[in-house]
């Protein structure tokens, strides 16, 4: 008998990578999408397109935020379900702060079903996808899991913060083990619409102006997909409950990535710059030394190889990519 996985946010950017991965490795996995409209689900419809080719992938329109489909979900994997991947969230900083109700729904509701489930029917192990937003900004130095998250900047990190809570409440309670991965900007081929990368190369390529918000001397840890889909894979590990950064060991100066597009493009580049956002951080980096220590995990991935596997898809898809709404 095949090992069962549980995913959810299956067509999501980071969900469906690791989908994939496990679907290649052999495994069973139930994929659970609401398929919402936070971004165009175009692009999700591509992705679950793709998972859909696997013989071994079975899926499931519904709400992580509806108990009852939740607990009816994880009944139906029997007792070969090894573990639970959450990784369906409303993500997003700006977004939150029109809209937090949203974000309480999917990402502490929803990730409270989980947890209960995983009690009710003994599942394993529970792996959900955090954020480095709850860190909030950081002008020097790196992130360490065991820094101060106690005032986060935004809703959706405040979300993120309360499904982490609730996470370690039903370790202590009921001996679930628990990962809790918080990833740094990730980014790749099909990478979210509403994200910096994507938005640069579209625009870009079509000879249109980059609206950035800032100054364009905000640093992030830019973090592939493929690296962030294998240790979110290798969190499958037992840990009791443990909390690891996914990052992807290096900042990057906006200027310099947007220099770096539009180089590899071969195109002019052309800014509007914007004030930067109050719910916007400085700097983002993050210490990995956790998830190297324990998960055996580090990036592999560079900014330069990165950037220029996006670009390569984005050609390969331009059709698709110029139809999607970038939320602007």
């Amino acid at each position: 008998m095949s090992d069962m996985y549980l995913v959810t946010g299956c067509a999501g950017f980071i969900a469906s990578k690791l989908t994939q991965n496990l679907l290649e490795q052999g495994n069973d996995v139930l994929g659970i999408d609401v398929l919402n409209d936070a971004y165009d689900c175009r692009l999700k419809n591509y992705r679950l397109k793709n998972l859909k080719a696997f013989p071994n992938f079975r899926f499931k329109k519904g709400d992580i935020a509806d108990k009852d489909f939740v607990f009816k979900q994880v009944k139906s994997c029997k007792s070969n379900l090894k573990a639970i991947y959450n990784l369906a969230a409303r993500a997003g900083v700006r977004t939150s702060v029109v809209n937090p109700w949203i974000y309480y729904h999917s990402n502490a509701l929803g990730s409270l079903n989980l947890l209960d489930a995983c009690r009710e029917f003994d599942v394993p192990k529970y792996v959900m996808a955090s954020t480095s937003s709850l860190y909030g900004d950081c002008p020097t130095g790196k992130f360490s899991e065991n820094d101060c998250t106690d005032r986060p900047l935004s809703p959706y990190a405040a979300s993120k913060k309360a499904a982490e809570a609730m996470a370690y409440s039903y370790h202590h309670l009921h001996g679930i083990d628990v990962s809790i991965l918080r990833y740094f900007t990730v980014y790749g081929p099909a990478g979210r619409p509403d994200m910096s990368i994507f938005r640069f190369i579209r625009h870009i390529d079509q000879g249109e102006p980059i609206i950035l918000f800032g100054d364009g001397t905000q640093e992030r840890d830019f973090t592939y997909v493929d690296d962030i889909a294998r240790g979110t894979q290798l969190a499958e590990k037992k840990v009791g409950y443990d909390i690891f950064n996914l990052g992807g060991d290096n900042v990057v100066v906006l200027n310099d990535l947007i220099a770096l597009i539009g180089r590899l493009l071969g195109k002019e580049v052309k800014i509007d710059y914007r004030p930067a956002h109050r719910a916007d951080v400085k700097r983002t980096s993050a210490n990995i030394d956790r998830a190297r220590k324990v998960l055996k995990w580090s990036p592999k991935t560079s900014i330069e190889k990165g950037v220029e596997k996006t670009i390569q898809w984005y050609k390969e898809n331009r059709a698709l990519a110029l139809k999607i709404d970038l939320g602007e």
